[in-house]
C-alpha cells in the first residue's frame, strides 16, 4: 500500500488519516492555553465536551475549521505539527460537511 493511499483515498471522502489529523491539530492546540482558550471560547465547549467529542467527524472538522478560519494560526499549526498548511486544507475540505448547492 503506498502511502498516498493512507491520505486521500481520491473519492473526496474522509479518510481515517483525516481524522487522525484533525485529532492531531487538537493536540497542538490543547498544548497551549494560548491556543486553547481562545478555541474554547470561540466554540463555547467545555475541556470536557472536548474529551467527549474526540471521535465525532462534525466536531473533528469544527477544529479544522478553527485552524483554517486565522492564516497566522494555520500557518503555525502546520509548523507546529511539521507538514504543509495544504494537507490541513485538504483534510479540512474532505471533513466538513458540503450541501448539495456547494459542490
Amino acid at each position: 500500500m503506498n502511502r498516498k493511499s493512507l491520505q486521500d483515498d481520491g473519492s473526496g471522502r474522509a479518510t481515517g488519516a483525516d481524522h487522525n489529523l484533525a485529532v492531531d491539530v487538537l493536540g497542538w492546540i490543547v498544548a497551549d492555553e494560548d491556543r486553547l482558550f481562545p478555541f474554547l471560547n470561540a466554540t463555547g465547549l467545555s475541556p470536557e465536551t472536548v474529551r467527549a467529542s474526540l471521535s465525532d467527524p462534525a466536531f473533528l472538522a469544527g477544529v479544522l475549521d478553527h485552524v483554517m478560519g486565522d492564516e497566522g494560526v494555520l500557518l503555525a499549526c502546520a509548523k507546529g505539527l511539521d507538514i504543509k498548511p495544504e494537507r490541513i486544507a485538504a483534510a479540512w475540505g474532505r471533513l466538513s460537511p458540503r450541501g448539495s448547492d456547494e459542490f
